[in-house]
């Protein structure tokens, strides 16, 4: 998952003693590690938080297909270019998946994307990025993905079903995402120095941004509490970035490349790296949409929804029609 902390307001509403009972069994059902279900009862809090957590994840896939579709034609290969359609395909499907499992909760495709479009939902800060160079697209599959993957592996076991069986899928394309990513940085490692310093620099821009992925450290997470008792997730912000560093340093060295960041140290005592700080204003920005390609990304999407109106009306007449046609 594509992880940005965002709603500090999301307050329980007051629970009746005619709820009490209910809750009771959500809890229960829930520390059992039984999946809740469209139709079960279950807190507002609840649903609110499910409801903002997966249609960010499905507006981070699809505003995700922006910064990579920019290369499709550009790609150097014609194996490349099919790599990557393939991949940047598999991020539509990904948006779609998760938008029909926050529909189950009572929402609506059309206000998901209204609420993106005005600036009351986001998505990730990562896609806030720019694609300076073809390097930059192996950096997103190995570490983008890469983040996206150890976020998304646990949520195969988040509490709400529909969220965790659309994973199941989600977390086998994005492997091979990943895949593609590293498979392009070690061509160019391989290739002529030019090549090599390519990949180095697309490493430098793109390290920090991808351990913000993460979120904001768990000091300053105020909805993490809850969402972990929920099982709604299963680790904390901050130990998902750690376990990120430390899966990702080794694969690193194995291409050849320097991680941009002075301070890392390899813990004997706690085996595991320690990294430097990172810089949360930074962080903070882009989630106010303030990141480099932020306007242009928006912008895009909002272009892309006008622009297909007649398709979805299209697909609303001709639905109309064969309803008519079967009810007569």
């Amino acid at each position: 998952m594509y992880t940005t902390e965002l709603d500090k307001s999301a307050a329980n509403p007051p629970v009746t003693i005619e709820d009490a009972g209910l809750l009771a069994a959500f809890e229960a059902r829930v520390a059992a590690d039984e999946f809740i279900e469209p139709n079960d009862w279950m807190p507002e809090a609840y649903r609110r938080t499910l409801v903002r957590q997966i249609s960010q994840h499905a507006h981070s896939e699809i505003v995700g297909m922006l910064p990579e579709g920019n290369w499709l034609t550009r790609a150097p290969s014609l194996k490349r270019k099919a790599i990557l359609l393939a991949k940047v395909q598999d991020e539509g499907g990904h948006g779609l998946y998760l938008y029909c499992a926050a529909e189950t909760l009572g929402t609506s495709r059309e206000d998901m994307i209204d609420a993106l479009h005005s600036g009351r939902a986001k998505y990730s800060t990562i896609f806030n990025y720019p694609t300076l160079n073809w390097a930059d697209i192996g950096a997103i599959g190995w570490l983008v993905d890469g983040a996206a993957i150890m976020n998304q592996v646990p949520l195969q076991r988040t509490s709400y079903g529909p969220y965790a069986r659309a994973m199941v899928r989600v977390c086998k394309e994005e492997s091979f995402h990943q895949r593609q990513g590293y498979d392009l940085l070690l061509a160019l490692v391989n290739g002529l120095p030019e090549q090599k310093a390519m990949a180095q620099d697309a490493l430098n821009r793109w390290w920090w941004p991808a351990l913000m992925m993460f979120g904001p450290p768990d000091d300053n997470s105020p909805n993490s509490a809850q969402s972990i008792r929920w099982r709604i997730k299963r680790e904390t912000n901050d130990e998902l970035r750690q376990k990120f560093v430390d899966a990702t340093v080794p694969q690193a060295e194995l291409l050849g490349l320097a991680i941009p960041d002075p301070d890392l140290r390899w813990n004997e005592e706690g085996g595991h790296y320690d990294f430097g700080a990172i810089q949360w204003d930074e962080f903070y920005a882009a989630v106010r949409g303030e990141g480099p390609t932020a306007r242009e990304r928006i912008t895009a999407r909002r272009a892309a929804w006008d622009e297909g109106a007649w398709v979805r009306d299209a697909a609303t007449a001709h639905e109309a029609k064969r309803a008519a046609l079967a009810a007569a």
